[in-house]
């Protein structure tokens, strides 16, 4: 069954736009474009007893799925990624249903890859060519290997204090690497100025329609992988923002195609305590983020001081009846080595901070010790061991 996409709409003014066309934000109001699909239709196809003859990644959702060419489809395998109970860890915390979303076994080993395959994608079957995108690491380097399996251009603009595994990875795929002094935002300036000057598609989290629409299989899947129950509480990392309005829109898809009714899990945005925008703003009740001043973490995922999606992220975590809270970097990596010890995935600091989270809201009581938690992993530490080491080092033991 092919793609029910049908069109574009602002998430601001709802103006609405072609699917058929290159379009990055809106024209009214540069905001965000989410994809629209015909749901009723893909809800013929789209039904859970024919989901086990489909393939193992992301695509298997291709109704929901914007890529209309089928041809076009650039993969890597991306998606399906496990969903753990963490009895261990669960035990520890006196959960019992405690489960981790390991996305560091996606290929170029983040959650990036879905976002970047999905835009890759789209980009493909719209004619681009030559794609550039500011990244704070893992999002350049899934962007540089999906380029490099299209044979397209790829043009990085990175903060040069970004992992050092994210800046080889993306010179080994044949990107043009250009590295910032600065911040995101600094490099984002410079993407965007060389996408003017050079006729490059610029395919930024969420300053493009397609990668949240990656993003939202997380969703899709932890429904599937939990029988297609909702869990009470999702625990997200949050820099860009994309991966939890993306579930947050899966949510609403579903219920319309009939795979669940109106429960919704709670959605916890987690931001490290250095580079907090979204929890700042959540707690003064406001519809924006400002900017954050001076930001500093060293979960390089999560160091993004403004967000054009800010609002969406917001909106979801106010509708869900969620929250935002934030986390030190040392208990992120003291959450890094307790996830890996009792259960053998080692997460990138960003997974670590979910468990730091979680943590604070049982101790809180904003969380239950009986609700059914979902903690995303959303990357691997492998990717930064140059961060990571010097941190755990001091644990390890001497003779």
């Amino acid at each position: 069954m092919p793609s029910q996409i049908t069109h574009l709409e602002c998430m601001l003014c709802r103006t609405t736009y072609s699917h058929r066309e290159p379009m990055r934000l809106c024209l009214n109001d540069a905001k965000p474009l989410y994809a629209r699909y015909n749901l009723q239709e893909a809800a013929k196809s789209l039904i859970p007893s024919a989901l086990p003859g489909r393939a193992a990644n992301m695509w298997r959702y291709e109704e929901v799925m914007p890529v209309e060419n089928p041809g076009s489809v650039i993969t890597l395998g991306e998606g399906y990624t496990p969903l753990f109970l963490a009895d261990r860890l669960g035990d520890a915390l006196g959960m019992e249903s405690l489960y981790i979303k390991d996305e560091g076994v996606n290929p170029t080993g983040s959650f990036k890859a879905r976002g970047l395959s999905a835009a890759v994608s789209m980009a493909h079957q719209l004619g681009q060519t030559k794609l550039t995108m500011p990244s704070a690491g893992n999002a350049a380097g899934a962007m540089s290997a999906y380029a490099a399996k299209a044979g397209m251009e790829a043009h990085v603009f990175m903060p040069e204090d970004a992992p050092q595994a994210n800046q080889i990875e993306c010179v080994a795929y044949g990107a043009s690497l250009n590295l910032v002094k600065g911040f995101i935002t600094d490099a984002g300036k410079l993407s965007a100025e060389a996408a003017e000057r050079d006729g490059l598609f610029d395919v930024s989290t969420l300053r493009e329609p397609y990668r949240v629409e990656g993003k939202k299989t997380m969703g899709y899947e932890i429904v599937e992988q939990l029988g297609f129950q909702v869990p009470d509480v999702i625990i997200y990392p949050t820099g860009g923002g994309t991966g939890i309005v993306g579930i947050w829109k899966a949510m609403d898809e579903m219920q319309e195609l009939g795979w669940i009714g109106t429960e919704r899990p709670r959605m916890i945005c987690v931001q490290a305590e250095g580079c907090a925008p979204i929890v700042t703003a959540f707690h003064n009740g406001d519809e924006f983020a400002e900017p954050f001043p001076d930001p500093h973490t060293l979960a390089a995922g999560m160091r993004v001081p403004a967000a054009v999606g800010d609002f969406l992220v917001l909106r979801a975590v106010r509708e869900s009846g969620g929250t935002a809270v934030t986390v030190t970097d040392p208990e992120m990596v003291d959450s890094v080595r307790k996830m890996a010890t009792l259960e053998g995935i080692f997460p990138a600091p960003e997974g670590g901070a979910t468990l730091s989270a979680l943590e604070q809201l049982i101790v809180s009581g904003q969380v239950s010790r009986d609700d059914r938690v979902v903690l995303l992993n959303t990357g691997s530490a492998l990717k930064y061991l140059d961060v990571l080491g010097p941190a755990l080092a001091q644990i390890i033991p001497r003779t």
